[in-house]
């Protein structure tokens, strides 16, 4: 169970929370650590301000660098997985609070105002009556105006598709075509393609190179390099990696593990 940093605050997460808790704080957690899947009567916010948090929900996985966080509504099953040494920051946001947010989960982009409110909120005692209170609808308004990022990995329901997407997430690297892999699964090309787009709102390519992107930013956090990285995740280029990360992430890999280095500080 992860502890708070305040000694006097409830424990981050429990299976069993009630509607009078409101969960706050953080805590470092090595690589790897896992929460398993549990839900909360309020809406939560876990952002890392250091290392990287992946979230998986029935809708599919969410992966948020030391630049996103992210949100996941009252009631909404869920889990976490750690990677790096990861400065892991948890807020509750209470139900009358919650309409000000979308209602499926989602990650979004850290603004300065953002980090530096969550960090606050996080951080410190609270001072004067209502001061969490205050710093947390700052929060909640900056993320009313900030736009959702594109780190979703969303999961099939036809069984098909659901065996297909098995396949590359046991070897991201796997060098498969949509032909192969419907080949593999009994389907052919052109069904995967339209399940892809129809269930998944993406075409097999993108959804794979998320996938990719998912597992780089996992490699990349616990240090391996941006030419060994590509290489684990499938790019025969290094190249041709750093665009395709550039786009999705918003940054280089270079420039994220840079990032890392800092937010260790």
């Amino acid at each position: 169970m992860l502890k708070t940093r305040q000694p006097s605050s409830t424990p981050a997460e429990t299976d069993d929370e009630t509607d009078d808790e409101i969960l706050q704080g953080g805590a470092w957690l090595p690589h790897g650590f896992q929460l398993d899947p549990h839900s909360h009567v309020h809406g939560q916010l876990v952002y890392a301000a250091a290392g990287t948090l992946v979230t998986a929900t029935e809708r599919g996985t969410w992966v948020a660098p030391a630049d996103r966080i992210t949100w996941t509504p009252p009631r909404f099953t869920h889990s976490h997985r750690f990677y790096g040494q990861t400065d892991v920051r948890l807020a509750s946001v209470p139900l009358d609070l919650c309409a000000g947010l979308i209602d499926h989960p989602s990650v979004f982009a850290v603004s300065p105002l953002l980090r530096e409110a969550l960090l606050a909120l996080t951080d410190e005692p609270e001072r004067r009556p209502g001061a969490h209170r205050r710093l947390l609808a700052v929060i909640v308004d900056e993320l009313a105006d900030a736009a959702e990022t594109s780190l979703h990995l969303p999961e099939p329901s036809d069984d098909r598709l659901r065996a297909a997407t098995a396949l590359l997430r046991a070897d991201p690297a796997r060098p498969s075509t949509l032909a192969e892999l419907g080949r593999a699964v009994g389907a052919s090309e052109r069904t995967l393609s339209r399940l892809f787009h129809a269930e998944l709102s993406m075409s097999f390519h993108r959804w794979r190179t998320t996938l990719r992107i998912h597992h780089a930013l996992a490699h990349l956090t616990d240090g391996m390099t941006v030419t060994q990285t590509a290489v684990a995740c499938g790019w025969s280029n290094p190249s041709t990696f750093i665009d395709a990360f550039t786009e999705v992430v918003g940054q280089t890999p270079g420039r994220y593990q840079a990032g890392l280095r800092i937010h260790a500080r």
